[in-house]
């Protein structure tokens, strides 16, 4: 595909994210991407915006499929059966496959409130009961695409020829964008890629349609699904604030039915059943 020819992304469905007040040690929620719509969203099943502190997210388990966690304020302390420990700072973002069975514990540090964005990520049947990883992503450590007026931080995939340090297990990209008000900038995708961005500050324009979203605002994009698996598309984003950022992410849609259920998501209600009696059978030991 040729330039001339590149997809230009456009922007399908876009809302405002609205939020709940919770009881403590949760203190804010709301959903960037609402649970129930898998099917539209595929590969990624949910999102949702968390405001907590410490307590709010102990020692629980998984099975089944992927987590990207990025945290916007406070601070997030990981511990996991894999034996992993480390403290998440803004910016940065921890990815797990939980694969066969994850145990962990997400915590607020100290007296902060934590932040934090986590999206779902579906894995392929063959994939479910994979190896446990995880993997913490500093933002220091990604690299920087500068270009007139702005930068991207890419996490995950390649992007403009930077390749992101988070290494998935499925197709995934997720970058971080920040523009200066008048900017613009066009953003590389794969063209088979599912996709949706997500404002965190400012405002600004996305795709050739010209959709205008502020803070808080969430929209998913066009693709085409069967095209192969190195043409490219491009999403143009422009800022009508100083300060304007925003994560864009895009993964190739799996296309089977899946079951979510608690903390586990597989492809049959039987295999949810399985889940939770080698949970409750003491084979998720717990985070070390």
């Amino acid at each position: 595909m040729t330039v001339a020819e590149r997809f230009e992304r456009s922007v399908n469905r876009h809302w405002y994210v609205k939020y709940e007040e919770a009881a403590f040690p949760f203190i804010q929620k709301g959903w960037v991407l609402p649970a129930g719509q898998w099917e539209t969203f595929d590969p990624f099943i949910l999102m949702a915006e968390d405001w907590f502190k410490k307590g709010a997210f102990s020692d629980h388990p998984h099975r089944g499929f992927q987590t990207l966690t990025y945290v916007i304020d406070g601070r997030v302390e990981h511990t996991d059966n894999g034996g992993g420990h480390g403290i998440l700072e803004p910016g940065d973002v921890q990815y797990m496959n939980a694969g066969w069975y994850a145990r962990h514990a997400e915590e607020g540090v100290g007296d902060d409130i934590a932040h934090t964005l986590q999206l779902w990520i579906n894995l392929p049947a063959h994939l479910r009961m994979s190896e446990t990883i995880y993997q913490d992503v500093h933002s220091e450590d990604m690299p920087v695409v500068s270009f007139d007026g702005g930068q991207a931080k890419v996490i995950a995939g390649n992007i403009a020829d930077e390749t992101g340090p988070l290494k998935s297990v499925v197709p995934i990209t997720m970058t971080e964008i920040h523009l200066e008000e008048g900017a613009e900038w066009t953003l590389p995708l794969p063209v088979n890629h599912n996709a949706f961005f997500y404002v965190l500050s400012g405002d600004m324009t996305f795709g050739d349609n010209n959709v205008r979203l502020a803070k808080h605002g969430a929209g998913t994009l066009s693709f085409q699904e069967n095209a192969g698996d190195d043409e490219q598309s491009g999403l143009t984003i422009r800022a009508n604030a100083r300060r304007s950022k925003v994560l864009v992410y895009s993964g190739k849609p799996i296309r089977e039915e899946i079951v979510p259920y608690g903390p586990f998501v597989m492809n049959t209600m039987e295999e949810i059943r399985d889940a939770y009696r080698d949970y409750n059978a003491g084979k998720f030991p717990a985070p070390k």
